[in-house]
């Protein structure tokens, strides 16, 4: 089987182009999205980030590529994108029920010291 080969031509410079580019070698506009990285690395990096993107306040979520692999019509890539957004989901959850209990203890520390320590006071 040969695999045919189609030209296209450029939008901007009006030059020839294979269908298989990603940027036009003469101009060097964008022609087609380059693929996803679905590699271990990255799909690790993703998650951890996802994972800290609430510690951090979400801070730098333009930073955050769960998105772009979420909108992606790779399967692969769609489903990695799905596995960021419950992973930034959950730990978003996870963040908050932490920083309220913790607030809770808190004031319930601030509470027992001022207790005790209006207990002392004799009148």
């Amino acid at each position: 089987m040969e695999q045919e080969i189609k030209n296209e031509i450029c939008s901007f410079c009006h030059q020839p182009i294979l269908s298989q580019y990603y940027f036009c070698p003469n101009c060097g506009t964008k022609i087609n999205s380059a693929p996803l990285s679905t590699t271990i690395g990255t799909q690790i990096g993703i998650y951890v980030f996802s994972i800290i993107l609430p510690l951090i306040c979400f801070i730098f979520i333009t930073r955050w590529q769960g998105l772009k692999y979420f909108k992606s019509n790779d399967p692969k890539a769609k489903r990695i994108g799905e596995v960021a957004f419950i992973i930034l989901i959950l730990s978003t959850i996870i963040f908050f029920w932490m920083a309220f209990v913790w607030t809770q203890q808190a004031v319930q520390s601030t509470l027992n010291t001022l207790n005790a320590d209006m207990g002392s006071i004799s009148f």
